[in-house]
């Protein structure tokens, strides 16, 4: 590996470690330390007359210089929560109260444990919000701090949660946005298999985050249905905490998978994996065919030729469903279903206007998450609490379509509204990622 490039994954790991009852009953998923769950009463953050739901932005301004890698420009987040929350109480605000939304913004290349509990008691103690918009907190701890609290939280992050933490953290963990980590494992592998990723092999390369949801879900579910496809897999851990243990995890990944003659790679966890790993395997002179997904920001590696090889995105398929970030307006028209235009007129009665779908990628999160809490609050009155939102949402079923989604679905155990997606390709002709075939949903 020369030093230019050592130095340029280095300093990219920095990104990587910034990743129902009656009434008055206990709801189940109570925390065994934090705040009773009843359907009654009010939350933290909420007064007679208005109620407090925190947005947060992540600053990428230092990363982006000191990395030299390309995002596209998201707009002024400060001014986009205000229109949201403009219309919100044009509308009856949040169970009749006006909200209060407030930004803060997170610098990425601080991220750590500390910073991320900092982060919460900011929001959970000084804001004293009801709810909280998460956008990039990667940690482990960062949620259940958020839950220990009281404190809704509508979660935008690419860090996928699965069935079981929703359950531990109930009431309390959402998705506005996107799907389940269960359903979506199943999806990917069941889409790779179909779409012929394995032909020729008997094994393959999992790079994963090393973290308690990544390792359930691949024990549970990942590692016996790629056996099942007759797929071995050769695993490797890479702990994002900080730089060091994240350069050691992704270059200790490339000699095993090289030792092992592992040509096909996919990745689990989110947290740009994938955009580091390459960068990696690329100083290696590794090279594999590799897997993809929305969780793995396909725009970034597309945008960012000189740290992710052209080489490397070649063959590559998986699964999309996030179009904001998966694919160019040139593949799918910009606006494009109702969610998205319902958004951006609010956005636009505010004064904000996005020139491309990725320009709107936070803002779309940002509307999905008003607009859930919007709907799911409605007819709560005096008992707006994490309770009593979770089952108003519950009923919604498929009545909330994501913005940053393609198809809505919550109810029973759902916790994560993004319902669809569709296959996803990497095409030469364009240099860009595109859709194969009709959505898919989730749950089928």
């Amino acid at each position: 590996m020369d030093r230019s490039t050592a130095l340029r994954a280095a300093a990219a790991a920095v990104v990587a470690a910034v990743a129902f009852t009656g009434c008055s009953a206990v709801m189940p998923g109570a925390l065994d330390q934090g705040p009773p769950v009843t359907l009654t009463g009010a939350g933290p953050g909420v007064t007679s007359s208005t109620v407090k739901v925190v947005f947060v932005g992540v600053d990428l301004g230092t990363t982006g210089s000191s990395l030299g890698f390309r995002t596209a420009d998201a707009g002024d987040l400060p001014a986009q929560v205000k229109a949201l929350e403009e219309h919100v109480n044009a509308n009856g605000g949040i169970a009749g109260r006006r909200l209060q939304a407030v930004f803060r913004s997170y610098e990425a290349s601080n991220d750590s444990p500390a910073a991320e509990e900092k982060l919460c008691n900011q929001i959970t103690q000084d804001d004293k919000a009801f709810a909280v918009v998460l956008t990039g907190q990667f940690q482990s701890n960062a949620r259940p701090c958020y839950a220990s609290r009281g404190t809704l939280m509508l979660d935008a992050t690419l860090v996928p949660n699965d069935d079981a933490t929703y359950a531990k953290l109930s009431p309390y963990l959402w998705s506005a946005s996107y799907p389940g980590y269960d359903e979506f494992v199943k999806a990917l592998l069941s889409t790779l298999h179909g779409e012929g990723f394995f032909a020729g092999v008997d094994a393959a390369g999992v790079v994963a985050a090393d973290t308690p949801v990544n390792r359930a879900v691949y024990a549970r579910l990942a590692e016996p249905e790629l056996r099942r496809l007759g797929v071995a897999p050769a695993v490797s851990w890479v702990d994002t905490t900080d730089l060091g243990t994240l350069n050691a995890g992704l270059n200790q990944a490339v000699v095993d998978f090289r030792s092992r003659g592992v040509a096909r790679v996919l990745f689990l966890g989110g947290a740009r994996l994938a955009s580091f790993f390459l960068t990696t395997a690329a100083a290696q002179s590794y090279t594999a065919r590799y897997a993809v997904s929305s969780f793995d920001n396909p725009a970034f590696l597309v945008n960012n030729p000189g740290t992710i090889p052209a080489a490397a995105l070649a063959g590559m398929v998986g699964v999309g469903f996030n179009p904001s970030q998966d694919v160019p307006d040139s593949r799918l028209a910009f606006p494009g279903g109702e969610a998205e235009r319902v958004c951006l007129d609010i956005f636009a009665k505010g004064g904000q206007s996005f020139k491309t779908r990725e320009n709107a990628r936070v803002a779309f999160t940002y509307c999905d998450a008003a607009l859930l809490l919007h709907a799911a609050a409605k007819d709560l009155g005096a008992n707006l609490n994490a309770a009593a939102f979770a089952r108003a949402a519950s009923a919604l079923g498929d009545r909330f379509t994501p913005a940053a989604g393609t198809r809505g679905l919550l109810g029973g155990d759902r916790r994560a509204a993004g319902g669809g997606y569709r296959v996803l390709a990497y095409d030469q002709g364009c240099s860009c990622f595109t859709y194969r075939g009709e959505e898919r949903r989730f749950a089928q």
